[in-house]
Order: structure tokens, then sequence, then C-alpha cells
């Protein structure tokens, strides 16, 4: 199944879909607003803070990965179903989409992203509903990843001996020239700079396929290499890991990311470009 799929298509298949809602922003509290003022027909409202990540201690990151059984709760009270597709959307690039789409995926659950979040379906004439929906409880009985597909600030730190480590922050973080969230800035030894613009559009699309495989081969992570990525708190690196598979680029997410790494006293940190 691609993990995307159009206003269009989503528009035509309504009816037997259950759509999540994942609005959410760095720096912003009012997702659940926003769902409320309007939002896909039947769509049921994700929170990302409190779903996709759970309260960490420091050197965990900002936004740990909630424990299996947590997801699985959570996706029961959302309403997934045995075999009912789900769809989830934003209005921020995809972003948190991305992050829902990487968590379920790793839990066994086929679910899409809606390419152009909010916006596209306002353009393609998506109907709108405001307040909450209410919807039974699902059945969906999901996988226990554990640490599949993940990795941890050791391995983190190992990575670029046996792969490429890409860090999808933008350039300047990267570079230790800013850092406006976490205490130090820099990026881990040995990491390659793939920012997440490189393979959005300006409207926050996906690029085309080429152009999403030749900024990874930029940077050396070439099909058929080891690839695991981060980002300031995991969440950006699970987009990049959507980038990947939309290539055939298999991206191990180290969630933890830089808010982890630097909140871990004695972890090394770069400056400069690569």
């Amino acid at each position: 199944m691609h993990p995307l799929i159009s206003a269009d298509e989503l528009r035509a298949g309504l009816a037997e879909t259950l759509v999540l809602d994942a609005r959410w922003s760095l720096g912003r509290t009012d997702g659940r607003e926003q769902y409320l003022a309007g939002h896909i027909p039947g769509a049921v409202f994700l929170d990302v803070t409190r779903d996709l990540s759970r309260h960490g201690e420091p050197h965990e990151g900002r936004h740990p990965l909630p424990d299996d059984a947590a997801l699985a709760a959570a996706a029961r009270r959302w309403g997934v179903r045995r075999d009912v597709p789900v769809v989830v959307y934003d209005d921020d690039r995809m972003l948190p989409a991305s992050r829902a789409w990487w968590a379920l995926r790793r839990a066994g659950l086929d679910v899409r992203v809606l390419d152009g979040g909010w916006r596209a379906w306002l353009a393609a004439g998506g109907e709108v509903e405001t307040g909450e929906t209410t919807v039974p409880e699902g059945d969906v009985v999901l996988g226990s990843p554990g640490d599949s597909g993940i990795i941890d600030t050791r391995s983190a730190g190992t990575w670029p001996d046996a792969g490429v480590l890409l860090d999808a922050r933008a350039a300047e973080r990267y570079r230790g020239e800013t850092e406006p969230y976490d205490p130090i800035a820099g990026h881990i030894p040995g990491a390659k700079n793939l920012p997440i613009a490189r393979v959005l559009t300006e409207d926050g699309r996906f690029r085309s396929a080429a152009d999403i495989a030749a900024a990874f081969d930029a940077v050396g992570a070439e099909e058929g290499t080891a690839i695991a990525a981060y980002c300031g708190s995991g969440i950006t690196a699970a987009q990049l890991a959507l980038a990947g598979t939309l290539v055939g680029r298999d991206v191990t997410v180290y969630p933890g990311s830089w808010s982890a790494w630097s909140n871990t006293p004695g972890r090394p940190v770069a400056t400069g470009a690569e």
C-alpha cells in the first residue's frame, strides 16, 4: 500500500475510512481547538504529545515514544478497527501525520498520510465538520515492536561507523550556529545533514521520487545503505523515514534525537559543516 493518499481518493472512500486528525505544531497547544473549529467529516482527534509520546527524563528527549501498550490503547480509543483503512492528516507540512504513520506502522498497522493535509482537503472541495466526533471503541490489536526500527543514544553514536546517520534539522542548527530548544548546539559526530526541507516542496508536500532519491544519494544514503535519522526530538526524523519509504530506503529512527543526545552527559558534539 502506498503511504500517501490524495484528497480525491480519500473523498471517494471516506465512508469506509477512519480518519485521524493529528494537528499539532511545535510551540502551539491549540490543535484540538483547530480540530473542533473544522475537520474532515468523521475525523477523530489524535493528540500528538499525549498519544504519540510520553513524559520522560531529559536524557530520553522531548518526545520519547509511548509504551507499546499505551499506543495500542490509544488506537482503540480512536476507534481503529480491524480491516478498516486508516488515514491521518494535519496542517503542518505532514509532519505530525508522519510521526503517526511511523509509530503506527511500527506496530503493524497499515496507515496512509493525506498528501498535502488539511489544505489539500479544502482545495479539493472536501466537506468540513465541526465539533467532536465520538466513535465506538476500536478492536484493533497492534503489535509490540519494542526496539524494532529504532536506536538509542549509544547506538546513534556508533551508527556512522557502519552506515549513514542523517540529521534532518535545518543546516544552521546542524552546524551549531543556533539552537532554540536544546542546551547544546551542534550535531552528532559523523552525522550527515539532510534538512527535511530538501525533500519537501514549498507548500509542504513531498517532492518527486527522483528528487527525494537524489537528496538521499547526495549525502551517501544510497539504496542498500544502513540509514538512521534524527532531528530535534524525533518527529521530523519520522517524516524523513516516510520520505525514505517513498524511494525504497529503510530508515531507522533515533527517537530521542538531539534533545536526548544533548541532555546526556559525556556525549561528544561536533559543529560546522560536514
